[in-house]
């Protein structure tokens, strides 16, 4: 009488929380969601208003080439192959 007593309030009480987990479990993650979905548009308003807008026109340059070569421009580039005959 026990056991059955005891699958039966198992049974009962794993229905009861899966019934719950389907209602509540979509909230949560929809809050958690819309939480960082917020975040990421703060984020992105920040960065946004640290830019600074550049004037039309204008040329920056953000990189500037070595001007020294390992070859130099009298000898270019070989490559080493071999000739069959």
């Amino acid at each position: 009488m026990g056991l059955i007593r005891f699958l039966i309030i198992a049974i009962c009480s794993l229905y009861i929380i899966r019934s719950l987990v389907r209602i509540f479990l979509p909230m949560l993650f929809s809050s958690v969601i819309n939480k960082a979905q917020e975040q990421a548009r703060q984020q992105q308003q920040n960065y946004n208003q640290q830019q600074q807008p550049k004037p039309d026109g204008r040329i920056r340059v953000d990189y500037k080439p070595d001007a020294k070569s390992s070859v130099p421009d009298s000898e270019g580039e070989f490559v080493d192959y071999e000739e069959i005959k």
